[in-house]
């Protein structure tokens, strides 16, 4: 469903991605790992084509991304890490008016709000306005109206901040039960590697900007390890590797 082949994204004489390749197949949570700064959210910003790449190819559902961005577009459900919302809008109000923008019809614009708001447990507050919410409330807000034109990839960054214990669960079995029975393909970027080895069906860590490793979370747990134990391996060797080629 996603194919990022080669990618390279610069800012003047920095390098945020260098030469990146990453897929993501339908049905199919892919964990995307990596310390801050590691280029993550510069990809995610590629594939959904906020950012233009300096090199490579993104393909989504075999559509460029650069050469057909509204087509990729609609494709897409993006949930940013800090996401933004129209505050005055009431919830319902706010669903309507993404159902619009995917043009969705009358009838399945107001049943899929109805049915998803009351999935992410906002059914009692249909008609109140967004800026009374918590961030937990905005953030299952978000992903409510994110399912609402039924997209076949999804890119979520940082999902988890600011939910509870309860409306984490909630995510992570909707984000299952979308990639099981839908055919979703999900990209999902996570501080958080236990929801990572609890949801993702293959990881991919990467550390400025480059793949140091892949797998399932078996592979990496290689040996009985701990994915957190991997992790912190993975981006320290990375971490040496650079600074011995800086000092060559």
């Amino acid at each position: 469903m996603l194919r990022v082949e080669g990618v390279v994204k610069r800012y003047g004489g920095f390098t945020a991605v260098a030469g990146l390749d990453l897929s993501v197949e339908r049905g199919e949570i892919h964990g995307f790992l990596g310390p801050n700064g590691a280029g993550k959210t510069t990809t995610m910003k590629m594939v959904c084509g906020l950012v233009r790449p300096t090199a490579g190819t993104i393909t989504v559902g075999g559509l460029d991304v650069t050469r057909a961005p509204l087509a990729v577009k609609a494709k897409l459900g993006y949930v940013p890490d800090r996401p933004h919302l129209y505050e005055r809008l009431t919830a319902l109000e706010y669903c309507y008016f993404i159902a619009g923008l995917y043009a969705l019809p009358r009838h399945d614009a107001i049943a899929r709000s109805h049915a998803l708001l009351t999935l992410f447990g906002l059914g009692e507050k249909l008609d109140h306005l967004v800026e009374s919410f918590s961030h937990g409330m905005k953030q299952r807000l978000v992903m409510a109206s994110v399912l609402l034109h039924r997209p076949e990839l999804m890119i979520v960054d940082e999902p988890m901040v600011g939910l509870d214990p309860r409306g984490a669960r909630l995510l992570k079995d909707v984000l299952r039960r979308e990639a099981r029975e839908n055919g979703l393909a999900v990209l999902l970027s996570t501080h958080t590697l236990e929801v990572a080895e609890e949801v993702c069906d293959r990881i991919t860590v990467i550390h400025r900007g480059k793949r140091v490793a892949g797998g399932t979370p078996d592979a990496l747990r290689s040996g009985g390890r701990r994915l957190e134990a991997v992790f912190l391996q993975l981006t320290e060797e990375a971490e040496a590797a650079d600074a011995a080629s800086r000092f060559e």
